[in-house]
């Protein structure tokens, strides 16, 4: 179990807020045109172009930002992921080398696309990744838990291609449009004082998606991706379900810390949350004051509940953390709808989560670890039968694109929290069964609808060098529901009725 970081006083956190925003002023600028760059001894070169939003002009769509696609990106071992016991004494130590080697990442990737050597730049990350591993193993053992030295072979990273395709229609595109991505003689949006691939404050490249992470839903086979949950069914299973209305962020409550994963940094998400339910959820939240807060929801759930923004690629960008300093530009879309719904088990009667449970499904490294955890699903209204994993969905006129993020439903019935977030929790099996070792809690799904502009023309946050992918799309949760409520919850689940 992780225990939680005491909340610091508000000039620490804003003085932590300040220096995170120093550091991601890194100073490259980027060109709009192509680009080779070489890479690790010359074998392989990424090239970076533009890509312009999909529409049945040839021109540009008027507002829309050209997307910046990078044939290679930097794939290094997820440290996080390899976590199974962190000492209280030794969470914060953990929980700063974790997010500064997201920050290692981020910069060495920057640097990369800049121009830099692919083979220096990348001998330097690992210089400066086997040192703060070593920091963070030393803490863990210092805490009194066995070092993890196996952590120390994580040091190493290398180049990853993107499977993007470049714009081989760039220049003569460009050249219709008479500007870089602004479409014909329309200005620039209030506040666009830069090219088009650099934010205000710190020049980085805007990054990803390209035209290839998007798919047309109406080509997609019905049945395609499977469900992104299963509906409890047959003899024995707790088929009611209970929604948590929380509305849909209407208040605004953003910021690009973790409290789960990163507790006690400031920005270390690297990309923007929405959040909903717990009013005053940041990186420095303890069970305490999550506990003491208000919430967006109307039965009084406290429990907090977030997942990464949706922009929308208008050209528009911020110099703040999380946003266009990390390569998540664009305006940030507000959910048409939002439903929160708890539902049972396939097998049998669900049990009542523990208090500040956490929980996360998908995995915003998807793109450079690999599939395994990536659980988030994207389609569109009228065709929610058609699921896509690594794509955004293209939606016919009038249908909205639709998230869903399915959480594990199965829990060790221990701890709370575990050193990776994960082992602590798991998803029913195929027959619908908890894993031997868990029992079956309500099972958290998340649908979330979007209108968008046409065409590809919208894109999840993401850390900078995982390209905005669809399949980095995750959330997470973390249960500060009464325990009366969580009680009538479970009560009307496993008594098959829908309540709210």
């Amino acid at each position: 179990m992780i225990p939680n970081m005491s909340r610091r006083t508000h000039p620490q956190r804003r003085q932590q807020r300040q220096q995170a925003h120093k550091r991601s002023r890194l100073s490259t600028r980027m060109t709009v045109a192509a680009m080779a760059l070489l890479l690790g001894g010359g074998a392989l070169t990424a090239i970076a172009s533009t890509a312009l939003a999909h529409n049945s002009d040839p021109a540009p769509v008027p507002g829309h930002q050209h997307l910046t696609a990078t044939a290679a990106t930097i794939s290094c071992p997820d440290v996080g992921e390899n976590l199974r016991t962190v000492p209280h004494s030794a969470q914060l130590q953990v929980s700063q080398g974790l997010a500064a080697l997201d920050r290692q990442v981020s910069d060495a990737y920057h640097a990369m696309t800049a121009g830099g050597s692919g083979g220096a730049t990348l001998g330097a990350l690992e210089q400066q990744r086997r040192q703060t591993i070593g920091t963070m193993a030393d803490a863990i053992a210092q805490g009194g838990a066995r070092r993890p030295d196996d952590l120390m072979r994580m040091s190493a990273c290398t180049t990853m291609p993107t499977g993007t395709t470049p714009d081989r229609d760039l220049s003569q595109r460009r050249n219709q449009s008479g500007s870089q991505g602004w479409g014909g003689n329309r200005s620039r949006p209030q506040g666009q004082g830069q090219t088009q691939n650099q934010h205000q404050g710190g020049n980085h490249q805007q990054t990803g998606p390209s035209r290839d992470d998007f798919a047309d839903i109406t080509t997609v086979a019905p049945g395609a991706g499977g469900p992104p949950f299963l509906t409890p069914r047959g003899r024995g299973a707790s088929t009611g379900t209970f929604t948590s209305a929380c509305g849909r962020n209407e208040n605004g409550h953003f910021n690009s810390d973790n409290v789960i994963v990163t507790p006690g940094v400031t920005n270390g998400a690297h990309h923007t949350h929405d959040y909903v339910g717990n009013k005053t959820t940041d990186a420095f939240s303890t069970e305490q004051s999550l506990a003491a807060s208000g919430t967006t929801c109307s039965n009084g759930d406290l429990s907090t509940y977030y997942w990464p923004v949706l922009r929308k690629l208008d050209g528009t960008s911020s110099p703040q953390p999380g946003a266009g300093s990390d390569g998540n530009a664009g305006s940030v879309l507000t959910p048409a709808s939002v439903t929160l719904t708890y539902r049972g088990s396939q097998t049998g009667a669900v049990r009542a989560m523990p208090r500040f449970l956490r929980v996360i499904t998908g995995d915003a490294k998807a793109f450079t670890n690999g599939p395994k955890n990536a659980h988030a699903s994207w389609s569109c209204t009228g065709f929610e039968n058609r699921q896509l994993k690594d794509k955004y969905p293209l939606c016919p006129k009038g249908s909205q694109v639709v998230r869903t993020l399915a959480f594990p439903g199965c829990w060790n019935g221990r701890t709370t929290d575990s050193g990776n977030h994960r082992d602590h929790m798991a998803f029913a099996g195929p027959n619908g069964g908890c894993p031997q070792g868990f029992t079956a809690v309500p099972q958290l799904v998340e649908r979330l609808t979007y209108d968008v502009p046409p065409g590809d023309s919208f894109a999840v946050d993401s850390f900078p060098e995982q390209l905005r992918k669809p399949v980095t799309d995750h959330g997470d949760f973390i249960d500060v529901m009464p325990d009366g409520l969580m009680n009538r919850a479970v009560g009307c689940i496993n008594s098959g009725r829908a309540c709210s």
